[in-house]
């Protein structure tokens, strides 16, 4: 056990939460009770309940909903005022698009291309298949540099692999640098959104996790945003001073000449990457582009899709090992854990051209409702519901029912607005609806009673049949008076109740579309009109 300010500490697995994401942010028990709403992950890609148990819970934090909604519209707002300004949006997605689908088509010959420029330029490449063996080359450099502390850029890669809690476990501390990702470590948290990890938490939360857990804040802190970013910096202007080792992930990698770039907004990356004498690389292998002049397309489409910017304040671009200037050793960690295996997959493989902009979530109905944790998975929101599943191979059945994962496809209304949005043209509802086909059809040979599918056999031997079906729906409409004053079913019995607990049920109407079609289409027979009677040809009279 230890403080947070540079002493190693893993987070507790049975530790049990005080709040629920939006709560007051007191400690119960001690410093060293969590803040957060949820316990510390074994696995950082599989944790907590399965999401429709995890999202009836968040359901119930108003602070957490209130919280998401004002941050998320915010996002939203400034996105589309910044894309509307390019008449060549489409076309830069389209761009997008098709570079990453070139990546995946030469994925080895890119990695190959990457390994020999970075390592022609002074740098050391290693390849890791999982987060085990990606955690210990991490491990094994900074205890060969002697530190027992390093700082970290934000990396959803080492979220990924749970890099902080495998450093603890061999005596190093590991100091978040990036604002956001030094409140939920602070809190004993877990982020729960891409790009804005503390995004759950509102400035006065904010406020007392520093009190309570940053030794060195002001005790008149007030929960004044620049008062706070104020008493972060002085807290990590110490850690980048003092650091020997720093840590960070990759946006992207140039093959073509071994350049990685980071880009940021608030200064720590560009500390963490010049600073340090040695720096630690930690990049999923499909972070590639093949050339540098690819590069012009993504630093358009990321910091407007992301935090709605024209371009973003700090871009850093480093190529090797330069004498005299920033770290003196560079590592290159090349991380599989799964990309391969969804490499493989020709409709999920699209999941990999993602660059993390974290566009999709802000846009998504279920994401701003539930909030991140509900996902359990570092990768939450519409691209976490088709990655996660994908890289822990619990799609399709190939887990089992008990794995918590295997529901994540179905966390989605298929509205298809992240397929809107996104910088790089993933379908994303697309993969959700092929996933769920996989589970589906992974059920088919179970010879288990299924509820579900026993209602989804009735319903189909209701629906082939236009007279059963008329006379279901005749039947439906006697449920009529559950509704109340606002025609809404609140409350229903099974199987409805399944619905009802989470949401309301519109009341069926007075009449079946059927019925209204009758009446106002269908028309009385007319009567038969009277003969009219026609004079014989030749009759007198009619010479004219």
């Amino acid at each position: 056990m230890s403080t947070f300010l540079g002493l190693p500490t893993r987070r507790r697995s049975g530790a049990t939460a005080t709040g629920t994401g939006g709560g007051t942010g007191t400690v119960a028990g001690g410093a060293d009770d969590p803040f957060g709403p949820v316990p510390h992950p074994q696995e950082p890609l599989r944790w907590g309940d399965a999401f429709p148990a995890a999202a009836r819970q968040t359901l119930k934090n108003d602070q957490l909903r209130r919280n998401l909604g004002h941050a998320t519209q915010v996002i939203r707002a400034k996105r589309a005022a910044v894309v509307g300004e390019v008449p060549d949006w489409e076309a830069l997605r389209d761009a997008g698009s098709a570079v990453k689908e070139q990546v995946m088509a030469s994925l080895p010959e890119l990695l190959v291309r990457l390994e020999e420029n970075v390592t022609a330029r002074g740098g050391v490449v290693h390849w890791a298949r999982d987060a085990g063996e990606a955690n210990r080359i991490v491990a094994d450099i900074a205890k060969a540099k002697g530190a027992d502390e390093v700082v970290k850029v934000k990396s959803m890669a080492t979220q990924e692999i749970g890099l902080n809690e495998a450093l603890a476990d061999e005596g190093i501390a590991a100091v978040e640098t990036d604002l956001a990702e030094l409140i939920v470590q602070l809190a004993d948290d877990m982020p729960s959104h891409i790009l804005v990890p503390a995004i759950h938490r509102n400035r006065t939360e904010i406020r007392d996790i520093f009190l309570a857990r940053m030794g060195d804040a002001p005790p008149d802190l007030s929960d004044v945003p620049r008062e706070l970013a104020m008493a972060a910096r002085a807290h990590l202007r110490r850690k980048f001073l003092s650091a020997k080792v720093a840590v960070s992930g990759a946006n992207f990698a140039v093959a073509d000449t071994g350049t990685l770039a980071v880009v940021e907004s608030e200064g720590n990356g560009r500390m963490c990457l010049t600073l340090p004498e040695t720096l630690v690389t930690v990049m999923g292998i499909e972070k590639l582009v093949p050339t540098f002049d690819d590069l012009e397309v993504f630093l358009q489409l990321l910091p407007r899709s992301s935090t709605g910017e024209r371009m973003n304040p700090y871009t850093s671009l480093w190529t090797g090992v330069t004498p005299g200037d920033g770290p003196q050793e560079f590592h290159l960690v090349l991380l599989d854990n799964g990309r391969t295996d969804v490499l493989a997959d020709e409709v999920g493989r699209s999941a990999l051209h993602c660059i993390r902009c974290s566009a999709c979530l802000n846009v998504c109905p279920v994401y701003e409702r539930v909030g991140g944790h509900a996902y359990g998975s570092v990768y939450p929101g519409p691209i976490g519901a088709i990655l996660t599943p994908q890289l822990t191979a619990s799609s399709g059945g190939v887990s089992g029912h008990g794995d918590p994962n295997a529901s994540l496809p179905y966390a989605s209304t298929l509205c298809g607005a992240c397929y809107d949005v996104c910088p790089v043209k993933i379908d994303i509802p697309s993969i959700l609806v092929d996933l769920r086909a996989r589970e589906v059809d992974a059920d088919r040979s179970s010879r288990s009673v299924d509820p579900w599918k026993a209602a989804m056999k009735a319903a189909a031997w209701v629906m082939a049949d236009g007279d059963r079906f008329a006379l279901a729906g005749r039947a439906a409409t006697l449920g009529r008076g559950l509704g109340g004053r606002d025609h809404a079913i609140s409350v229903a019995p099974p199987p409805a109740s399944g619905w009802t607990r989470s949401r309301d049920l519109p009341a069926p109407p007075a009449q079946t579309f059927r019925q209204w079609w009758s009446a106002e289409h269908e028309t009385p027979p007319h009567p038969p009109a009277e003969p009219v009677e026609t004079p014989p040809a030749g009759t007198p009279g009619d010479e004219r």
